[in-house]
């Protein structure tokens, strides 16, 4: 996709004295190979056949390439293998998703790690392999980190040295989290979020660390550790807390067929982190990442299903032109997107093929 049809949401607020990016990622990236419209997962010894396939870098790629697409400068530090699968990831995501690899590094005969992900009735499996990256983050990122206006992190007991030095130079942290294989979910890691500007986990993960039985009461117990607590609760959309200007919402999910979850999770984490940087206010965060998540799972392809201000505008006019009530409604909702929306170019960025032919259709 050309430069030049990058279309940006924070243009009008941007001056001399900002920091070169917006956003800052650090973390693995992968090649996902991603299978779709499978009705069940094959029993041992059986075959089954997939209506959909998809490659296209995943792990943290799936939030740099979502938050590239909605107009951020993002940049990723991360390792990269020297096989065929890391050369495929960088070509995407540095030529084609236009994310900054200058704090990233190729390692000899380090595998890249691989993810297969198998989509069944809107849940998906997956299996991985991969190894431990061969220096830590705040290695590669270097002492300061560069500047950045935001980062995603992941929130642990204890944070890395990178995260601590971008935080203390005014980087707003955004606390994401992992899955906990060990079914601990310890509540020490939310000891950290005094660190955070916000902090984004799904409901089972919320519920699972402040150990309760209910995705309001874990918002709840969340409000009281970080400014701007978020849950995502599924179909059901997404509830908040903003304590520094007193706002409270839920906004439910856009109704979608949903083709291909993978990446839905970072689509929606990257869409209100620019939401958060453009000053939208609580709710209108939320319905942003709610339709860029929305957009993301008709698609299959992960990463590469993300959305970008093309398809923005597509499902605006869209929905404009349409003479359906419950439409109009929804546009409603979104009339904060109208001026934003009439600034997109035709030519803006659009999703890309999810295949190893490396091309976009933008």
């Amino acid at each position: 996709m050309s430069s030049a049809h990058r279309f940006d949401p924070l243009a009008d607020s941007r001056t001399a004295s900002d920091p070169e990016f917006d956003l800052l990622l650090s973390g693995s990236v992968f090649l996902d190979i991603v299978f779709t419209g499978l009705e069940h997962l094959p029993s041992p010894g059986t075959e089954v056949w997939a209506d959909g396939m998809g490659s296209c870098p995943g792990g943290v790629a799936n939030q740099a390439i979502a938050a590239s697409r909605l107009g951020l400068r993002t940049t990723l530090s991360a390792a990269f293998g020297d096989d065929g699968y890391g050369d495929y990831n960088k070509g995407i995501l540095q030529d084609q998703e236009h994310v900054d690899l200058s704090r990233s590094r190729t390692f000899e005969n380090w595998h890249s790690p691989v993810t297969v992900s198998l989509s069944v009735q809107r849940d998906r499996s997956m299996v991985t392999h991969g190894h431990p990256s061969p220096v830590s983050a705040t290695d590669l990122l270097g002492d300061p980190p560069p500047r950045a206006r935001a980062a995603v992190v992941s929130v642990e007991p204890q944070l890395e040295p990178w995260a601590l030095a971008a935080q203390a130079n005014g980087t707003k942290l955004f606390g994401d989290v992992g899955w906990d294989p060990t079914g601990q979910w310890s509540g020490s890691a939310l000891d950290t979020l005094q660190y955070f500007h916000a902090f984004v986990p799904n409901d089972v993960e919320a519920m699972a660390y402040t150990r309760t039985d209910d995705p309001w009461a874990a918002l709840y117990a969340l409000a009281d550790r970080v400014p701007v607590a978020v849950v995502t609760v599924g179909q059901q959309g997404a509830i908040a807390i903003d304590s520094i200007t007193g706002e409270e919402e839920w906004v439910p999910a856009l109704p979608v067929k949903a083709y291909d979850p993978t990446g839905a999770g970072d689509c929606f984490a990257a869409a209100f982190v620019m939401g958060d940087l453009a000053g939208f206010s609580l709710a209108d965060r939320l319905r942003f990442a709610n339709l860029c998540a929305a957009l993301s799972v008709q698609e299959v392809g992960g990463s590469l299903a993300a959305p970008g201000w093309g398809d923005i505008a597509d499902w605006w006019h869209r929905v404009s032109e349409s003479r359906d009530k419950v439409r109009k409604q929804w546009l409603k909702r979104y009339e904060f997107l109208e001026d934003m929306v009439s600034g997109v170019p035709l030519e803006a960025v659009r999703r890309a093929s999810a295949t190893i032919a490396r091309q976009s259709d933008a």
